[in-house]
This record gives structure tokens, sequence and C-alpha cells, in this order.
């Protein structure tokens, strides 16, 4: 009897020091040696969680802690006190929140009789939290099902639990449980509503919620800003931040993130400039994921010392941040510092990969692209649409094919999806390289193709001798009603003149203007002089140039004096060569073409001394090379 009386005294006496042992130290506490035990274990479990929340604490320290946690549990089994709920709500709140253990959380709250709503609270809170939310949502109703009646602390962390998993039915239900219960006025369980109903991209409903609330925080604009910005209503966005300004609620990072990514896919640069100068003016603290979104902010417009200025500040910086700040140097064309970048992440992942790769080969340094390409390999990351694409890109101005039809084996093997963009690549890579075969089979089993993929296959079979194939396609492009581009109107033009119809050629020409609405370029009056010269029309050519609406550059004139040589018209090739003398005097090659002109009208004389007086101006031939990829 007396012992009994002993162990009740002692569960008394720990429960009043549990509420006092966080603000007292042990020598102001008066207690038996068997409670000094277990409250050195408490207050060192408390500072633990101290040093935690101040970020000076290793890994070992957690382990300490959850020690501290199991040697308490340990205590009150042995002495009975695991029945004091106030006791061992502290062990469960160590066990489902702080140092998650769910397996032993649960252990301890099955043992727990009658337990209150408070402990209910704390699993259900664990759940939500853990990889597992949609046990949150079972439990609850497993709890409504044993009388607990939930309070306002409940709602929110199984409102989150329902936002995670997606849970609308199961989230209107507890709606409904909040509106019968009169919690609905709760500032906290109102913000969770608009988060779950946004979750769930029901946003007319988060947006009814919150028009509906009489007391707004900053979370409360913050949640519904989310949710428009995850359904990509970017205005939607903005428009609410101006109503938050006009209400006199300060925005805080959380906001700045979201307000300047929609300024960013808006293209709404006065708007996101007035961002910055509110995070200068109200002192917004620049976290790491606000500081990535300023970073791809000014990257996309350009602006590198801004985005450096961001990047230098930043205190932390995670993959993201490294990510952003490569692929800010390399549209900026500043590849020595995005592969600095590169080099200094310890752990790439697929997105410093392609970034790497993709401003190599934007920037025609396509062996470059494909030695990271080889690197990532090595590396063992498996390569998505956009890197093969890139890489393809590569092959096929390096004339890679080996390496291309590895790549589209590779793509093959290993069940990666093709989109539009790459096969599009692989038809250009193939074209290219002069594998035509491959290429028409790569379009033939595109499910859908783009105008892209039409230019792709025309202008590659014209390029390769064959031109009545890409004439054909042009045609069957037009039934298909596809709207063609200059670029289409290069491959046909380039088909006619390969063909030498020129009749048909002048027709599609003409028809760029007339039909389409097409200014031609400079390239497409470099077709037209090509065709007619390839015809041996050698006047109507000459006359075509001087009526050009712009002003023709030396390769328009070289195409002409390059016909003229091939027709021995020394006439014209002399009026020719006067031109290009005014736009390139010290280009030899139009020299050599004169001099070819006269060797093929037998002019040898006339040839001979445009070769002298070549050596006595010092015009230097420039020597040829050739260009070999040993791959």
């Amino acid at each position: 009897m007396a012992a009994r009386k002993r162990v009740a005294n002692l569960r008394e006496s720990l429960c009043v020091a549990f509420r006092s042992v966080a603000l007292l130290p042990p020598s102001r506490l008066v207690v038996t040696p068997q409670e000094a035990d277990v409250l050195t274990d408490v207050q060192s479990l408390f500072i633990v969680n101290w040093l935690t929340a101040h970020g000076t604490i290793l890994f070992i320290l957690n382990i300490a802690r959850m020690e501290a946690i199991k040697k308490l549990h340990a205590h009150y089994i042995v002495s009975g006190l695991y029945s004091c709920h106030y006791a061992m709500s502290k062990v469960l709140r160590s066990y489902a929140i702080l140092q998650p253990d769910l397996v032993l959380a649960h252990k301890v709250f099955d043992q727990m009789e009658a337990p209150t709503t408070y402990l209910w609270n704390i699993i259900i809170r664990g759940l939500a939290q853990s990889d597992t939310p949609a046990d949150a949502i079972a439990l609850y109703k497993k709890a409504q099902g044993e009388g607990m009646i939930p309070d306002n602390l409940t709602f929110p962390f199984i409102l989150k639990a329902c936002a995670r998993v997606s849970a609308l039915s199961e989230g209107e239900q507890m709606h409904n449980h909040i509106t019968k219960l009169g919690l609905l006025s709760d500032v906290f369980i109102s913000n969770s509503l608009i988060h779950l109903y946004a979750a769930c991209g029901n946003i007319c409903h988060a947006r009814s919620i919150f028009d509906e609330m009489l007391v707004k925080d900053v979370v409360s604009w913050n949640s519904l800003i989310c949710g428009y910005s995850q359904s990509n209503r970017f205005k939607d966005v903005l428009a609410l931040f101006r109503l938050m300004q006009n209400e006199g609620v300060k925005a805080d990072k959380v906001t700045m993130v979201k307000v300047i990514s929609a300024c960013t896919r808006l293209g709404d640069h006065s708007m996101a400039d007035y961002m910055v100068r509110y995070i200068e003016d109200y002192c917004v603290e620049v976290d790491i994921y606000l500081g990535n979104t300023l970073i791809d902010y000014y990257g996309r417009r350009g602006q590198l010392q801004s985005a450096e200025k961001v990047f230098f500040n930043m205190k932390d910086r995670n993959i993201v941040t490294m990510n952003a700040m490569l692929t800010t140097y390399a549209k900026g064309q500043d590849l020595v510092s995005a592969r600095r970048i590169f080099d200094q992440i310890p752990k790439k992942d697929l997105i410093s990969w392609s970034s790497m790769i993709s401003g190599y080969s934007q920037d025609n340094r396509f062996s470059d692209a494909l030695e990271i390409f080889r690197q990532m390999q090595r590396a063992k990351v498996k390569p998505d649409a956009i890197v093969i694409a890139s890489v393809l890109s590569s092959c096929s101005h390096l004339g890679a094919l080996d390496l291309g039809k590895w790549l589209h084996d590779y793509v093959k093997r290993n069940g990666i999806k093709t989109d539009i963009i790459m096969e599009n690549s692989l038809i250009d890579m193939y074209m290219k390289c002069g594998s035509t075969k491959e290429a028409l089979q790569v379009y033939k089993e595109m499910k859908e193709k783009d105008t892209l993929s039409w230019n792709s296959i025309i202008v590659g079979l014209a390029n390769n001798g064959f031109e009545e194939d890409a004439l054909n396609l042009f045609h069957a492009m037009l039934a298909e009603g596809f709207r063609p581009n200059e670029v289409t109107f290069l491959g046909v033009l380039i088909a006619c003149a390969n063909a030498k119809l020129v009749e048909e050629g002048l027709d599609h020409f003409e028809s760029m203007k007339q039909v389409y609405n097409l200014e031609a370029e400079m390239k497409h009056y470099g077709c037209v002089v090509d065709l007619l010269g390839r015809a041996g029309q050698l006047e109507k050519a000459l006359r075509f140039i001087t009526e050009m609406p712009i002003a023709p550059d030396p390769v328009v004139w070289r195409i002409l004096l390059g016909a003229c040589n091939t027709h021995g018209n020394v006439a014209i090739a002399e009026v020719v060569t006067k031109k290009l003398n005014e736009l390139e005097p010290s280009n030899s090659g139009n020299y050599t073409l004169l001099s070819n002109a006269y060797a093929s009208a037998h002019r040898w004389s006339d040839a001979m001394n445009v070769r002298q007086w070549m050596a006595d101006t010092d015009v230097r031939k420039s020597p040829g090379c050739s260009v070999v990829n040993p791959a």
C-alpha cells in the first residue's frame, strides 16, 4: 500500500516538474534522487532541442536526443508513469514529430487509455508530415469513431494531409465538420482550407473561402497567390498582389517568389522591377528560394551582373541555385563562367548536364558539347529528351553519324519517351549526315508533326538530291493544312534549282508574297539566282539581281559569278567581278572565279593576267582545309 502511494506521489511530482523543467535549472528544483535522474534526462532533451533550433548541433546530438527520449520512456514504463498523459505526451511528440519514428509513436499511442484530443492531434500531425499522409486521414476517421472531438488544432494537420494526396472528397468532409463545429472563423483553419482547395485544383472554392474571411493574415494571401500560381493563372497572381497592397498587407519572401515568377512567365518586366525595389525598400529577406527566383528572372532577361549580385550575396545555395546561375551564364554566352559553376557542383543533376550541353551547342562549340555528354555517360546520368536533342544538334553539325545513330538506338533501348523536338532533331541529324533513308523512317513513324518537321524533311531531301520527293512532300504539307514559312520555301527553291525547274521555282518564289505574305530574305534571292544560273539564263539572273528590293550581298553576286564560270559567259563575269571588287576588294575567291571563267571560254591569256594581277597586288588565296570527325 505504501509503495503504491510513493509511486503515485512520484507520478504527480513529475507531472508538475515537466511544466517547469524548461525554465528552472536542477539546483532550483527540490526533488528526490530518483526524480533528479529523470529530470536530468528531460533537461538534456530541452538543451538539445534548443541547440537544434539554432543550427549548432551535429548529427551525433540527434542520436543523443533519441537515446534520452528512449531512456525517459523506459523509466516511465518501469515506474508506472506511462498512464500520465501529460508526461507521455512529451515522449509521443518526440517520436511522432521531433525525431520521427512512427512505429514507436504508434506503439506509445496504442498503449494510452482514453487518449485526449491533444494526443490524437500529435499522432495525426506526425502522420500528416510523414511519407504516408493518407494514414493521417484514416487515423482521423478512426478517432471520430472512438468519440474524439476535434478542435482548432486538429484540422490544419488533417487538411494538410488531404492536400498532399489531393484527397478533395475527404477535404470537403473536413470542411463540413469545421462548419458544424463553428471553427471556420479560425484564420489557421481557413488558410488550410484555401491551401487544400488550391492544391486540388479547385481555385474558385479557394477564392470563395478567402473572400469570406473576416480576418486575413499574410499566410491567407500567400495561400491563394500560390494557388493561382500552381494553376498558371499568373495575371490573377499579380491582381491579387495589387489588392494585397491596397489592403496594406506587407508581403513576405513567399509572396515575392510567386509574384516575381508570375512576372517572369508573363514577361511583365516593369512589375518585376517594382518587386525588386519592394524587396529592397521593405527589407524582405532573400532566402534561398527567393534568391533562386531572382537569378532565374535576371537570367531570362540577360542581366548577368544583377544575377551575379544576387548569387554572390546568398548565404545558402543549393543545386537549384547553381543550375540557375549556370543557365544564366550559358544564355549570356559566358561559357567560361558557366563551366566554372558547372565544375563546382559536387553532385550534378540532369539539369546541370543539360544546361552545360545546351550552352555549348547553342554557342556552336559542338565538340565541347559532345565531350560533356561523354562525361555525363561516365557519371551514369540518364539523359532526357532535351539533352538528346542538344547532342543530336551537335552531331548534325559535326557530321558525327555514328554517335547520332548510337543515341537513336539508346533512346529505343531505354524506353526514353520521344517528343516532337527530339524527332525533328533526329531528322535533321540524319539528313545533314546524308542518311536520308533513316530520316524518312523517323519522319514516317512520327505520331504528330509540326512545321519544323516538314521543313526538316523537305530541306534535307532537297540538299541530298531528292528534289522530286522534296516537292511532293511540300504539296502534301499544303494538303494537310500546314502553313509554310520562310524555311519551307528555302527548301522548295533549292529543290527547284537543283532540278532546273525554272518556271515552277519562280512561281513558288512569287507565291511567298502574294499567297502567304512572306517577305523574301537574302537566301531566297540567292536561290532564285542559282535557279536561273544553273539553267543558263544569266542575263535574266543579272537583271533579277539589279531589280532586287534589297541590296544584294556578295554571296548573291558570287553565285552568279560561279554560273558564269560554268557556262563560260565572260561578259557578265566581268560585270559581276567589278561589283564584287567594290564589296570585297581583298577576297581572292572572286578573282579565282573570274580566272576560271576566262579559262572556260579558252581565254588563257586573260586568265593568266588575272592570276598575275593577284600576285602583283598581294591578294592571297586562302588555303583549302578539310575537317575529319575522328568519331
